[in-house]
């Protein structure tokens, strides 16, 4: 499923709700039919993997940060490879100084040893943080936000083969991507507007139409609009 929605929405209210970093003042979340809070919040966690727009960016090396994703699984270079391969920064990785051993970043690191990464690759670490853990759902709140368009685009045909029998909830502003999702919800104002596929919500003509028109219309004004130069 997709969420979408303008600022303020609601949607990474919503995903702190399902993780149970807040609890609901009124209503309920039910999983297979059980109240969440009936479950030890860290029990529950166990089986999610969650990605924030916020993540984490560790000083430490790009085995560690990666491995943290799955503490059980850190003496496991193989699913650490795998789970870098899935989010798209494998090659890179085998290019830095001292690839999975390269510590990242300069705070806790001599100069001549820390590496920083940028926007992108960073995304791509935390992605692959998330990848470590074999868990029943999946949520990303704007995954790929710092990624550029062809980026995109690969993560995405990998992340599909990716999630297959998992739920997964994906949470972003990019319209173009939301199309793969067999569901997709409409959030405006604490409130789901309208739910369907890519499809149906075109037809309906609301308030995801209207955004997805916008934004196509924006994409072809870039795509075909003149540069100029000084």
């Amino acid at each position: 499923m997709a969420l979408v929605g303008l600022n303020g929405a609601g949607k990474t209210t919503l995903v702190k709700l399902l993780t149970r970093l807040y609890n609901p003042t009124e209503g309920q979340i039910l999983w297979d039919g059980i109240d969440i809070s009936e479950f030890d919040p860290r029990e529950l966690r166990q089986h999610m993997g969650t990605i924030f727009q916020d993540f984490a960016h560790y000083d430490l090396t790009v085995y560690q940060n990666i491995g943290l994703g799955n503490v059980a699984h850190i003496e496991h270079p193989d699913s650490i490879q795998q789970a870098a391969i899935q989010a798209g920064i494998h090659e890179h990785i085998t290019k830095l100084p001292h690839s999975y051993q390269t510590f990242l970043g300069r705070w806790l690191a001599d100069d001549a040893v820390g590496v920083d990464l940028s926007g992108g690759e960073w995304q791509k670490i935390a992605l692959a943080r998330m990848f470590m853990r074999k868990v029943d759902m999946l949520i990303l709140d704007e995954p790929t936000a710092a990624l550029d368009a062809q980026a995109e685009y690969d993560l995405y045909h990998q992340f599909h083969t990716f999630i297959q029998g998992r739920t997964s909830l994906l949470i972003t502003h990019r319209f173009s991507t939301v199309s793969m999702a067999d569901k997709i919800a409409v959030l405006e104002e604490g409130q789901i507007i309208a739910c369907g596929s890519h499809q149906e919500l075109l037809a309906q003509g609301g308030t995801y139409a209207t955004l997805y028109r916008m934004q196509a219309a924006n994409y072809l004004k870039n795509e075909h609009g003149s540069l100029e130069t000084c």
